[in-house]
């Protein structure tokens, strides 16, 4: 018997997707699985010609405001609501981990 293919939707920069995130921080600690799914935001969705697989570059989306002097931008009410993330009162994308 052959194994099943799950086939993926096509998948677009700026689209939102929920992803078990791992931080920095906690593959730092020497977890290895992201502790909650969060919504992340597609940077990069690159489909290779040889095998067919998309590799993703994601980057996180947090409600918690970001430390001083990290790369991080709000998501205006108005892109937030779009997004489907308007059950949070605001949202930061972080652009210094991916």
């Amino acid at each position: 018997m052959g194994q099943a293919m799950m086939t993926m939707p096509d998948i677009q920069p700026g689209q939102i997707l929920t992803y078990p995130y791992l931080w920095a921080w906690q593959s730092d600690a020497g977890e290895t699985e992201g502790r909650k799914s969060r919504p992340v935001c597609v940077a990069v969705a690159i489909k290779r010609a040889e095998d067919g697989l998309t590799h993703l570059l994601i980057l996180a989306i947090t409600t918690k405001a970001p430390e001083h002097g990290r790369g991080a931008l709000e998501i205006p009410d108005i892109e937030r609501r779009r997004a489907g993330l308007d059950r949070f009162k605001s949202c930061w994308l972080i652009l210094d981990e991916y």
